[in-house]
């Protein structure tokens, strides 16, 4: 039998080793918690900077056409100056962003600074500007999850290609580049203030919607007023009610902007309709709400880029209705109704109302492609199998017995729109 002694000895050899096994197992659940914590922070950034980079619209200019996603190399016509091409943003060490410390990837996306130099604002940092530091280091967390993909992008042309004018970019930075900060205006609800954040920051909408000063900044007293890009016009966004926003209703500015259509307007094509479809459409339901309190404040601006002009004449108008009946008719009807899907609709759209038709000819020679909740809704391009003269006969007669407009496409604008396509 053991005494008292040997019996508290024994306990508090046992109280001694409980001990130690206590304090190991709390240093194993906190080291797996700290682990775990560390893990849930790192993917909530990542998710946070997938969303901030599809608002940011990123995906639209860093891939070419038929392209591997983010991997550059999609060309930008700056007539008459040249053209430059998009940066390749995946993490292939050799052709993408794998060399890139995170403070030189925030610094390129904030100030428009490189490491080969200061950036041409076709890559739009001066709206970039507007985000956090913090927002631009959870995209560059996104972005280092994307598959490496390597590819060249090609060189740029005309003055682009030659480094000295990237010094120049130093003069064109201090009158239209980014700010040192962009302050809340207090006055003004939360609501509008997120809409600016994303309409005039992350999304950039007045580099496409807003016309060019001589220094191809875009123009701060027609913010908003329409321009044409990359052939297609890309509509007033202001609140005037003939031209622009003014006469839509906040659900169908919501509808368009969350969907890419609405039935009293139509759907978005061409440039805008990869807009929706990257980038959009993955945006909240109240991000959208904010976009659209933002835009309702915008002041009224008339159309850039549309001319009026005289009704087309009647044989080309009867020549594209029997084209019209061959080519058309199977999507979009005799009325302009979509047969099989309302993203078909054209009959109330704003291409088929406007009187030069300069998108509706450029739908049929590119094509339009949406992608959508439930699938991409695309029209094939008729550039290939119908001359200038068909495309101009058919638009002719949409505008007139469709859009009911008065105006009219004449043959030289097809052959232009055609060879600007190319």
């Amino acid at each position: 039998m053991n005494g008292p002694w040997e019996t508290n000895r024994y306990r508090r050899r046992l109280c001694g080793v409980s001990s130690l096994r206590i304090t190991a197992a709390v240093f194993v659940l906190s080291f797996c918690s700290a682990n775990f914590a560390r893990a849930d922070t790192h993917a909530d950034l990542v998710a946070r900077g997938e969303y901030l980079t599809r608002a940011a619209d990123c995906e639209v200019c860093h891939t070419a056409k038929g392209g591997v996603p983010f991997a550059g190399g999609l060309k930008f016509d700056i007539a008459p100056f040249g053209a430059i091409y998009s940066g390749n943003i995946t993490p292939d060490r050799d052709s993408g962003l794998g060399g890139w410390s995170e403070a030189a990837f925030v610094r390129a996306v904030r100030e428009g600074k490189g490491p080969e130099g200061r950036l041409y604002p076709a890559m739009p940092y001066q709206d970039y500007g507007r985000m956090s530091v913090e927002d631009a280091q959870a995209i560059w967390a996104y972005l280092k999850t994307l598959p490496p993909a390597r590819s060249l992008r090609p060189e740029n042309t005309g003055v682009f290609a030659y480094g000295i004018v990237r010094s120049a970019m130093i003069g064109w930075n201090l009158l239209y580049g980014p700010r040192s900060d962009y302050p809340d205006d207090h006055g003004r609800s939360g609501a509008w203030n997120r809409g600016r954040f994303l309409v005039l920051g992350l999304g950039h909408c007045q580099e496409c919607h807003s016309p060019r000063n001589w220094m191809m900044a875009a123009s701060d007293g027609r913010a908003f007023a329409g321009n044409v890009t990359d052939g297609w016009l890309a509509y007033n966004l202001s609140s005037d009610r003939s031209d622009g926003l003014g006469a839509w209703t906040d659900a169908e500015l919501i509808e368009y902007l969350s969907t890419g259509h609405t039935q009293n307007h139509g759907s978005a094509a061409g440039p805008m309709g990869s807009v929706v479809g990257h980038s959009l459409r993955f945006l909240t339901q109240d991000d959208i709400r904010a976009m659209v309190t933002y835009l309702r404040s915008v002041p009224p601006q008339s159309q850039i880029g549309v001319v009026e002009r005289a009704a087309a004449d009647k044989a080309s108008i009867d020549r594209g209705a029997r084209l019209y009946q061959g080519a058309c008719i199977g999507c979009h009807l005799e009325s302009g109704d979509g047969r099989n899907t309302h993203f078909g609709d054209i009959h109330r759209s704003h291409t088929a109302r406007a009187s030069d038709g300069r998108n509706l000819v450029q739908a049929m020679i590119e094509g339009t492609s949406l992608e959508t909740q439930t699938g991409a809704a695309s029209m094939p391009e008729f550039g290939h199998g119908y001359d200038d003269r068909d495309i101009a006969d058919i638009a002719n007669y949409v505008l007139a017995s469709i859009g009911h407009a008065q105006g009219h496409v004449d043959v030289t604008e097809v052959t232009k729109a055609r060879d600007n396509s190319n």
